[in-house]
Formats: structure tokens, sequence, C-alpha cells
């Protein structure tokens, strides 16, 4: 079959472009022919999506809208699997050439902000259906930015795109949440799937890291508890909320711990400061800004932490980071918002903490639930790379091959 791929960057920006580069060459190797068409290339800074030599790829910042759209014709693509998109027009033109596919990686078309969160007067997830009424609500529970001109615009961009959705063949989710999510919106039940999601397999030489570093984990762990965050800083990854739920969490285990804060971001600095002032307060408690680390850097992280906490207070759509711990043996602790729940199953690789709202105590309670008991520890740690190797590209393929066909 004769896909083209569609997506609003050809470089590798974030999870969503972290998926097609997986799952190209898995459609090249079963066989498919691709092609690759985009609305920019940017940011410069970061590499480019793998592509099998020889496919054709058109970039609409160069080309133009209608340029671009024409090549994408004369392809004669069978099916157009679309992701992330910038502009509705483009999106409108190409539904025009054949049948597609959508795969929502974030909240496109059901939300102005995408962040589907209120943020006053407390954080805590919006489940509203998307319409007029969600700009009566965008100011008061500060949904997104103050600029009432920018509102009005991100509403009709969504409005739109929602509209579009009415002519795909299909909508892929990639947890029962995002699934929920649409069909919320609407969309009939037999258009809207969702699938096992598929997470990056376990490279040889992180699994060496991870033996070399077991023993001096496990004596670590006798002395101090080892926490990761992994992430983007600012509010809505909930890294305030996980710094003010750490010395509960170490009251109630009567042990030090230590949280290892692996990203970058515009709150970075506020977080700093407020991890200094809790260390002052509560000499239990300790923290490490690694800044954003490599693959190589990441894995030695996950072979000497205890624990991954996911403290997002928005509904994550999926949160690939935790399954990803869950291949080299980490359990998690983390909020039940968003597709988290999908994947964090509470008392079999990690515990979950009430999201709605997501509260300092509620985390707290989490953490200490998944490191209080030895054996139950040992138990997680176990049913954590069970739970993870379900999301798989085998299993998210031969569902993709259905939709497809």
């Amino acid at each position: 079959m004769r896909i083209l791929i569609v997506n609003w960057s050809i470089r590798r920006v974030a999870g969503t472009e972290e998926y097609l580069d997986n799952i190209i060459p898995e459609l090249f190797k079963h066989g498919h022919e691709v092609a690759f068409a985009h609305e920019v290339d940017l940011p410069a800074a970061r590499e480019r999506i793998s592509l099998p030599p020889g496919t054709p790829t058109w970039d609409m910042s160069v080309l133009g809208r209608k340029h671009t759209l024409e090549r994408m014709r004369s392809w004669k693509p069978e099916l157009i699997y679309a992701h992330g998109l910038l502009n509705t027009k483009f999106e409108s033109g190409f539904l025009d050439i054949a049948p597609a596919l959508y795969f929502a990686h974030n909240y496109y078309g059901t939300c102005i902000s995408g962040l589907k969160t209120f943020q006053f007067p407390i954080v805590q997830p919006c489940s509203r259906r998307f319409g007029s009424a969600c700009l009566l609500h965008y100011f008061p529970r500060r949904c997104g930015g103050r600029n009432p001109l920018t509102m009005f615009r991100l509403f009709f961009r969504e409005s739109k795109r929602l509209a579009n959705f009415s002519r795909y063949k299909g909508i892929i989710t990639h947890s029962s949440h995002m699934r929920e999510e649409y069909l919320r919106q609407g969309l009939p039940q037999d258009r809207v799937h969702s699938f096992l999601h598929e997470i990056s397999p376990w490279p040889e030489s992180a699994r060496t890291v991870n033996t070399q570093m077991a023993s001096q984990a496990t004596r670590s762990r006798e002395a101090t508890w080892r926490l990761l965050f992994v992430g983007r800083m600012e509010l809505l990854k909930g890294g305030t909320t996980l710094i003010d739920a750490l010395p509960l969490a170490a009251a109630a285990l009567n042990h030090p711990i230590h949280l290892v804060l692996a990203g970058d971001g515009p709150d970075r600095g506020k977080w700093e400061r407020h991890a200094s002032r809790i260390r002052e307060r509560h000499p239990a408690v300790s923290f490490e800004f690694a800044g954003w680390v490599g693959r190589e850097s990441l894995e030695t992280h996950y072979a000497e932490t205890d624990l991954l906490v996911v403290p997002s207070l928005w509904p994550e759509p999926f949160g690939r980071i935790g399954p990803e711990a869950g291949l080299r043996s980490v359990p998690v602790a983390a909020f039940a918002v968003g597709g988290i729940p999908d994947w964090l199953l509470d008392g079999v690789n990690g515990f979950l903490a009430p999201g709605d709202p997501p509260t300092v105590v509620g985390l707290a309670e989490a953490i200490a639930k998944c490191l209080s008991d030895p054996v139950l520890y040992q138990q997680l740690r176990l049913r954590a790379s069970q739970v993870a190797e379900r999301f798989n590209m085998e299993n998210h393929y031969d569902a993709l091959s259905k939709a497809i066909s």
C-alpha cells in the first residue's frame, strides 16, 4: 500500500516524532511504500526523522500549500496517515486526496488551549465537551493565556480541526482516556480506535549498564531511596507538587529520599529555588537538577533509580515515560489523570494518587505505598516490566494494520 505520512515537522521534536521514527521503518519492513509531507522544517537544531532511502518528501514551507497538495496528489497515495498539524486549510486539502487516518497524540480539536486543564481556583483536569461554552470558562478558569484575540483565533482553529474529523476514515488514540475524549465530541464509536502504544525497546547497551549498576543501586537503597522525574519543567508537569510531597513521603517511610530531576523548561529556576527552601527545612530530602540528558545518561538514571514519579497535573494523553521506565523494571507513582491509568495499574506496577484534583498529600501517599514494603516493592519491579512489555511495536502494528486495511 502507498501510505503518505503527514506531520507538522520533519524534525524530531517530541513524542509524536519519536513515534514516526519507529513506525516508518515498520511500515517499510511490511512492504508498504511511504512518502512524507510536512508543514515546516523546524526547529533547525533538532535532527530530522529517519526515512528510508528514496522516500519522497514535500515541505510546504518551501513549496507552498497549493504545490505541496499537487505533489501529494500526483504520488497517488492509497492512504494518508496524519499526525500533528498546524494548518487546517492544508488538512482540508489533503483530505480530498485519499482516505485518511489521524493519530490523536494530543487534544487536537477538543480544547482551545490544548491543555484540557483548569488552572483556577485549583489545577484539575477538564472533562467538558468542546464548544462555544468553553469561551465562557477560558479566562475565569485560566485555561490558557490572557489575550482575547488569541483565545478566539485558537477557538476557531480547534473548531475547524474538529469539523475535519468527520472526513477521516478513522481516529487512532493511544489510551482509553483519549478514545473517550473523542467519543465525547460526538464522533462515531466505530471510527475511534484505542491501540496499545509502542515504546522503544530496551537497547542492549542499557541492559549492560543496568546489570553493572544493580548491586550499587541495591546498596544505596539501604541508605536513601532514589526517585526520578523526567520531563519538561513547567507548571502542569507538577514539579513543585512533587517537591512538596517528598518531606511527607520521607516521614511516612522514616527514610531519606533523593530526587533527581532530569529535564529543563521555563520553570526550572522556580523549581530549583523551591527545592532549596524545602531542603533547608527538611534535611531528610535532597535534590539534583540534572538538566536535559541524552539517551545514554537517561539509561544510567534508570539503572540508579528506585522509583519514577510522574506528577503531571494535566491529563497526559498517554505518558510514555512510564512504560519506558517499566521496561527497566522501575515502578511508578503518578496521579490518575488522562491516559496514565492505561499503563499504571494501581498496586501492580506502582500506585496511583487521586487526580481530580491532584494533591500533595495524595502523591506522597502513592510514593510511600510503592516503597514501604520490601516484598511488595520487589513485586512492583517485576510486574513493571511485565506490564510494559505489552506496549511493543508488534502489538501496535497488528492493530494499525487492521485500521489501514
